[in-house]
């Protein structure tokens, strides 16, 4: 057996020994067992599924369903018994799991014939038994092992269907009071957050069904351009102290009604209504809904409806991220907690405000604040996603990225449909964290829950973004199809020019048609400090020195200007520039800046820098050991490799004995990565 495989069949074996611990525990699930065996719910995730091709709650479930079937043979136990033993809260769940798994419902387990029923039922006469010729044998046992392959390989591909689609378009007010509209949009708010918390449901988001509410598209049309299997229409009213809503579940394709219903009433009732809702469409869907998604369905967010009310009015505001929008909704946040001291998500909604006030701003004004309202949010509810959330906004507002990391996980572990938080991870991994793997993962879920965003610029970043991750991993043709993407919803994005034109450059290697492309790009807009410094880095490959001086200036005057501190990893170039041209003492000063920020790197990329650091400075041999031990490394971006072979600072490095093998090893490793990567995905349904 291959190293990697007894690796995966240990891992699995001591997931299994977990589980079986907590065997009749309902409330293990998936977040439990990442924290047992000490990895995070994403990393657990991308395991499992690599090692078994199963998701963790299918591979927890079988386990249980397992040792159910043990159980029901010793015929010592009932139905009901054995469903708590094995750790399901609900006995009609059980049995609806154990249907799907084995075929046929736990009450009905088939009998197997005894040897007694065997020779009773076989020929009184004796028979003279034959000794079967060896190759038939072979035959046999090579034709059982085939069924059994071929019944493992069904039942996990029956297991990795991709998971059902659904979305939630924007509810009507059928009220002549144009007031009552933030209820109406709460309610349609409040069934979307329910769903978008079952894991075996794609839910879109609020921000790309919204641009629906005023198109007069079919039902087919918007299922397209969503990608969805179903789609959910509503309209109501709030008369009095009543609701009246008319809620249609339809099969998108076929533009056929599967459920129609008509819900009236009670205000005081809303909290069971949009329960009662979002359980009725997964029931209609046959979502496969656990205990847990169960229990977070049903719980309300609060006894108080007036507070609730106050609560909607903020929800309402907080989507249009204008100052004043954002006063307003903090004012009736305050309203909602004032009625009811432990309405965690109106605590919750205080704090993003807060946040999004200061947001893209130089000065910290209400860092405090927001941790504040976001450890209230905790203290009273630790599972609501929306207080996961803002604790990991009071990091990011902090910039401790890092430690903004697991209350974002958390956040997916209870909602894994958010949008918001997926936004906040693919930033997160593109700007403060590095990592390719993670970017190109939250990048792609993001695309599947928030496809067609309200207004195209936003689109556009998306599908920047997606782009962006997709070339950093070595995926170059759907980098391009997404970049064309990014500028036909938003034709004057820059960004998204001098990324294609960088994605052309990685299929045919020409650094004349790149710079021509990031020179057209930068006389659009002279401002640009991110276009001048990629077109100075050109002109560096290309060894121009002088040209790349002159953009390096025009960027640091820029930078300066700007009073920003980003892109340190260009000073090793600008020091080598300026050594080009005779500007010893301007060198030394992007030398010693560029040394500080490596010795304080803790990036994978620390040992490449070195590496340039004793390259610029004419010791090839110590730079040469940094290369070697940089070659080690996997998860690197793609243009590494192009820009390692192209710099000029390492012509004496390329000369070093061993450079080759070094070199290859680098490629190799980025390649298996990329290989990896594409099966990741593959079986996440993300490409």
């Amino acid at each position: 057996m291959p190293a990697s495989n007894f690796r995966d069949t240990e891992f699995l074996a001591r997931l299994r020994q977990i589980v079986e611990e907590q065997l009749s525990n309902e409330q293990f699930g998936v977040s439990e067992l990442a924290d047992k065996i000490g990895m995070s719910r994403s990393n657990l995730l991308r395991k499992v599924s690599k090692a078994s091709g199963l998701s963790v709650s299918q591979f927890i479930r079988n386990i249980r369903l397992e040792h159910a079937a043990e159980m029901l043979k010793t015929e010592t136990y009932t139905v009901s018994e054995i469903s708590y033993k094995v750790g399901f809260g609900s006995v009609s769940y059980f049995i609806k799991c154990f249907r799907e798994h084995f075929g046929y419902p736990p009450g009905s387990m088939p009998e197997s014939s005894t040897t007694e029923e065997i020779e009773e039922e076989s020929d009184p006469e004796p028979v003279k038994k034959k000794k079967l010729p060896v190759l038939p044998v072979t035959l046999f046992f090579l034709a059982l092992i085939i069924v059994a392959v071929i019944f493992v390989f069904q039942r996990n591909t029956k297991n990795k269907l991709p998971p059902k689609s659904i979305a939630v378009l924007p509810f009507i007010n059928d009220s002549n009071d144009s007031t009552n509209i933030y209820i109406i949009n709460g309610i349609m708010e409040s069934t979307l957050n329910k769903l978008q918390a079952v894991e075996d449901l794609r839910v879109i988001s609020r921000t790309s069904v919204e641009k629906y509410r005023m198109q007069p598209k079919t039902i087919p049309e918007i299922a397209k351009e969503l990608n969805v299997g179903y789609v959910v229409e509503g309209s109501g009213q709030k008369i009095g102290d009543r609701i009246l809503l008319n809620i249609q579940l339809i099969e998108a394709t076929s533009d056929s009604y599967i459920w129609s219903r008509q819900y009236e009433r009670e205000i005081s009732d809303i909290f069971a209504l949009q329960s009662e809702i979002a359980k009725n469409i997964t029931d209609e869907i046959e979502v496969i809904l656990t205990p847990e998604e169960q229990e977070r369905m049903e719980k309300a967010p609060t006894e108080n409806v007036a507070a609730y009310d106050e609560f909607l009015k903020g929800l309402d505001l907080l989507r249009i991220l204008q100052p004043e929008n954002l006063w307003a909704a903090i004012g009736h946040f305050h309203k909602a907690f004032e009625l009811d001291e432990n309405f965690a998500r109106a605590y919750a909604g205080t704090a993003m405000a807060f946040y999004f006030l200061e947001a893209n701003k130089t000065l910290r004004e209400y860092t405090d604040s927001i941790n504040y309202y976001a450890d209230q949010a905790l203290f009273h509810d630790s599972k609501l996603p929306q207080s996961l959330i803002a604790k990991a906004l009071f990091y990011m507002a902090h910039s401790e990225y890092e430690l903004a990391v697991p209350y974002f996980e958390k956040a997916l572990d209870y909602n894994p449909n958010y949008d918001l938080v997926l936004y906040f991870m693919v930033d997160l991994y593109a700007k403060y964290i590095p990592d390719t793997e993670k970017y190109l993962e939250y990048a792609l879920r993001g695309l599947q829950v928030d496809p067609a965003a309200f207004d195209s610029i936003t689109n556009g970043v998306n599908y920047l973004h997606i782009s962006n991750a997709l070339v950093q991993a070595g995926f170059k043709e759907q980098a391009l199809k997404y970049v064309n993407k990014s500028m036909e919803y938003w034709s004057g994005n820059l960004y998204s020019e001098y990324l294609k034109a960088y994605i052309i450059f990685a299929e045919n290697g020409d650094l004349n048609q790149l710079r021509k492309s990031l020179t057209a790009a930068l006389e659009k807009d002279t401002n640009r400090l991110d276009i001048a410094q990629e077109l100075a880095k050109i002109c560096y490959f290309q060894r121009d020195y002088q040209a790349a001086y002159d953009y390096y200036q025009h960027y640091l005057t820029i930078k300066k200007a700007a009073g920003l501190d980003i892109y340190p990893q260009e000073d090793i170039k600008i020091a080598y520039t300026c050594l080009q041209l005779g500007k010893k003492e301007e060198a030394e000063k992007f030398l010693e800046a560029f040394k500080n920020y490596t010795d304080n790197d803790d990036s994978i990329y620390k040992n490449l820098n070195l590496c340039m650091y004793y390259a610029a400075t004419g010791d090839p041999k110590k730079a040469y050991s940094y290369l070697e031990l940089f070659s080690h490394e996997e998860q690197f971006y793609y243009w590494t490799i192009p820009f390692i072979q192209l710099d000029p600072a390492l012509d004496d490095v390329r000369k070093e004995r061993g450079y080759r093998r070094t070199f290859s090893r680098l490629e190799t490793n980025f390649n298996n990565f990329h290989e990896r990567l594409k099966a990741t995905l593959k079986e996440m349904y993300l490409i």
